[in-house]
């Protein structure tokens, strides 16, 4: 396999090793992607447990062993297709290799404990610059950072807010927008994420 180099997003490089599918994408929000087709699996995650709750558990203490940290596990469906999606972070950003690295080291792993009944794709990624906040430990490393919300159905017309978190809990977020305290439902928002200025005018090499 050859090096791997990181690229605009307006790019993506693509290529198959045997019955393995790979993609790389890196962005003016940098989110790194490294992708594997996977087959059925023999045993009904239902059987199991969470899918997420299980790859979690499966994942934290590896990806933490090599000095990364466990950002985010889901498992969604798009389209027709299923994806197990891992997203990794560390101080000073995610390379390429170190989605791939922890990527092989998961797969024979996860594997191994079968927690999916059907096809998927398994993608190691970093979460980007205006990453997605789920967890509780999320809202707490970025109290006073701004952050958008979007929420499911406008509000007086209005679905987009950005504004400084200023508390949060385990239903609720508080933020700051225009110099009002605004407390939402998390139930009620389609996202809620870092925001982060991006100065569109820089061209990338």
């Amino acid at each position: 396999m050859g090096k791997k180099a990181c690229i605009p997003s307006k790019y993506m490089v693509e290529y198959k090793q045997s019955d393995k599918k790979v993609e790389e994408r890196v962005g003016r929000c940098p989110a790194l992607l490294f992708m594997l087709q996977k087959g059925w699996s023999k045993v009904s995650a239902t059987k199991k447990g969470n899918t997420v709750e299980i790859v979690t558990a499966i994942a934290k203490p590896v990806v933490e062993e090599m000095g990364l940290t466990l950002w985010d596990v889901r498992y969604e469906k798009e389209g027709a297709y299923w994806y197990l999606r891992i997203f990794i972070d560390k101080e000073g950003g995610v390379t390429i290799d170190d989605c791939e690295n922890v990527s092989r080291r998961l797969d024979s792993i996860i594997d191994e404990a079968d927690p999916i009944s059907q096809a998927y794709y398994f993608e190691v990624s970093s979460p980007g610059i205006g990453r997605d906040l789920v967890r509780d430990w999320h809202f707490e490393r970025y109290l006073g950072q701004p952050i958008e919300v979007r929420l499911i159905r406008p509000e007086n017309g209005v679905r987009d807010l950005i504004g400084e978190l200023v508390r949060h809990d385990e239903n609720t977020v508080t933020m700051v927008c225009n110099g009002e305290e605004k407390t939402i439902a998390k139930k009620d928002t389609a996202f809620i994420r870092l925001h982060e200025e991006i100065d569109m005018s820089k061209d990338i090499d």
